[in-house]
């Protein structure tokens, strides 16, 4: 207790070093926790865009659909598979999907029909929050069709514009239809901007010439559950069909992902070196400067290990000032990124392996966005400290009270 009040003491007699100091681990702190949101934050995002958008955590297929997409190769049940995946816990959707040509006036483009079921859909993706323009499907609306962005700059057409739609029926026929364009979607994905066209299941049924079945099974999982119990659980309700994670649909961006966290944890590595060297200047400067007074404590008496717990003693507090001040300045600043975000501008447009990036960069703060750079920052100290503390400790009293 006697050497917490004298390293206080001693801390408060030269506010200025002390002043240092703090704010050098302060200012440490706060970027800390700050880069850590955000990296946190964009990993988050990416994830969150690929499974919410359209993608979800599994997929289920007819066998052999995925090596070779075709209307004829369906789910024969899709029912008994919903049905079962409910058990299991799981949100799930399906799908019709299919090809042709989209026209409208002299323009005409190929698209990549999607028939959903818009309230099941709602379960599984987000998309339907990612209407620019007009307004998402409607079940009362048979004809209406949502488009992405850039098919509707090819064909020029928007909200209330009329659109054609020819493609091959399951019976052999051409089939051809005309819609109403009800919303235009923003950003997405390259497939679904520059040629997806949504609308209403029975719709695209009709226009198949599908009597039953459906071509993609969309499930998502609660975020208790980890993506290999979800895809157990999938397996077991949809035997026989051939069931793929995210993962195992898109392995690029999987990896890349992976990637990023291995090389995102290296920049920490880097970042939270320069934090180090900023502190350990800090302290050394801290302890170098007080060698004389050292040298005539352990004049008076002092002994050696009395020395190094009171710097130890003085860094203590001092750690703990500086983590109520940085984590304090943090939270406006955690609050401010994780509500408002970062606008990264034309970023937004822009897409990493087909998968939009979105245009606001939120950051995620949680317990251990916070824990992570406590305790880097308390290792970097403790490190920063012992060389000096110990010099201090062990020099001897005449050429401390010698020291320049």
């Amino acid at each position: 207790m006697l050497i917490l009040r004298l390293a206080w003491r001693n801390l408060l007699r030269n506010t200025r070093r002390t002043g240092v100091t703090v704010a050098a681990m302060t200012f440490g702190l706060w970027v800390m926790v700050l880069y850590s949101g955000l990296v946190a934050g964009y990993i988050h995002g990416m994830e969150r865009n690929i499974l919410e958008i359209e993608m979800g955590d599994v997929q289920v297929f007819a066998e052999g659909y995925q090596d070779d997409p075709s209307i004829y190769t369906r789910i024969e049940d899709p029912d008994a598979v919903l049905s079962a995946l409910d058990e299991a816990g799981l949100s799930s959707s399906a799908r019709l999907m299919g090809g042709g040509l989209a026209a409208a006036g002299d323009q005409s483009a190929g698209v990549s029909l999607r028939g959903v079921n818009v309230a099941r859909d709602a379960t599984v993706s987000r998309i339907h929050e990612r209407v620019g323009q007009g307004a998402w499907l409607d079940p009362a609306d048979p004809t209406g069709v949502v488009i992405g962005w850039r098919l509707a700059k090819a064909l020029v057409i928007g909200p209330g514009d009329e659109l054609i739609v020819l493609t091959q029926g399951a019976d052999g026929s051409i089939a051809n239809a005309l819609y109403t364009v009800r919303g235009v979607l923003v950003t997405i994905g390259d497939g679904v901007d520059r040629a997806g066209v949504f609308m209403n299941e029975d719709a695209l049924r009709e226009l198949l010439v599908l009597p039953g079945g459906a071509h993609q099974i969309v499930v998502r999982k609660p975020d208790t559950m980890d993506l290999d119990a979800a895809v157990v659980a999938t397996k077991a309700a949809a035997p026989g069909l051939q069931v793929m994670s995210w993962r195992e649909l898109m392995p690029v961006l999987a990896t890349m992902l992976d990637s990023s966290r291995s090389l995102i944890v290296f920049v920490f590595f880097i970042v939270y070196i320069a934090i180090g060297i900023l502190i350990l200047n800090a302290m050394l400067m801290a302890v170098f400067e007080r060698v004389r007074e050292f040298g005539v404590m352990k004049a008076l008496g002092m002994s050696p290990r009395t020395v190094l717990t009171l710097i130890l003693a003085e860094s203590v507090l001092q750690v703990l000032v500086a983590m109520v001040l940085g984590l304090t300045l943090s939270l406006p600043a955690a609050w401010y990124l994780t509500n408002v975000g970062v606008n990264v501008g034309e970023l937004g447009g822009m897409s990493v392996m087909g998968m939009a990036m979105p245009p606001i960069w939120t950051g995620l703060f949680d317990a251990e966005t916070f824990a992570g750079p406590v305790v880097a920052m308390l290792i970097i100290v403790s490190a920063a400290v012992i060389y000096p503390a110990v010099k201090a400790a062990v020099i001897r009293p005449v050429e401390a009270m010698r020291h320049r």
